[in-house]
């Protein structure tokens, strides 16, 4: 059975493109046919809650989500489409100064307190993860890994995340939290500045101290939130 906002969909936008499309997901770009502005539709098979308490949530460096609706199994999300480029595209033109990771990495921290104030813990920080708009505005996309963090929860419900970039922890016996995210912010700023993983190469200038405590394996070394490492900055 159509739901209502599939309905609306058909009535008022056009499709314009397929950004990702596999069994489990799919990401297209809609347009009012009237007011000729873009949207993103996200349709997923899976947990609605993540998306349910972003709609209750508005911050500059995210994208904001429109519409929320869970029909069976399937969840539909309709969010701001951002006009720009990702960092995975930037960093094969040229890498970052200090000075413009430190600003990209503060946008970022800002976000997450945010988030993580609301129990939301990313657990997909990377450079395609990472936009920056028109405006030169940092942007925090695509929530399909992210989950609430629930007290006294032993673990995470699902593994997810993306290898190179995800915390020791989301592939082990322990909950996933703020500090989750602070671990792949450190692999994202020494990308930023090298090009390359910690594991391939470390960043040796002045930052090199931060982005070594962001990536410690134990969770209690690394910065405890994301406020204390935009201090360290």
């Amino acid at each position: 059975m159509q739901s209502w906002l599939e309905q609306v969909l058909q009535e008022q936008y056009s499709f314009v493109k397929c950004l990702k499309r596999s069994e489990a997901a799919e990401l297209t770009v809609l347009e009012h046919n009237q007011l000729h502005k873009k949207i993103l539709k996200r349709s997923f098979t899976g947990n609605p809650e993540v998306y349910q308490k972003l709609l209750t949530l508005h911050h500059h460096n995210m994208p904001e989500i429109l519409e929320v609706v869970h029909t069976g199994e399937r969840v539909t999300v309709l969010e701001e489409y951002i006009d720009g480029v990702t960092l995975f595209d930037l960093l094969h033109e040229n890498l970052y100064t200090e000075k413009a990771a430190k600003a990209l990495v503060s946008s970022l921290c800002d976000v997450l307190t945010l988030l993580h104030t609301h129990h939301i813990v990313h657990r997909d920080i990377k450079p395609q993860n990472t936009m920056i708009d028109k405006a030169q505005t940092v942007k925090l996309i695509d929530f399909d890994s992210a989950r609430l963090y629930k007290p006294f929860y032993p673990q995470d419900t699902e593994y997810l995340g993306t290898p190179g970039y995800a915390a020791p922890e989301q592939y082990g016996d322990t909950q996933t939290d703020g500090r989750t995210d602070i671990f792949s912010l450190g692999i994202l700023m020494n990308e930023m500045l090298t090009g390359k993983k910690p594991t391939e190469q470390l960043y040796s200038g002045k930052l090199g101290r931060v982005i070594e405590k962001c990536i410690q394996v134990s969770p209690e070394k690394r910065f405890q939130d994301a406020a204390q490492l935009k201090r360290s900055l």
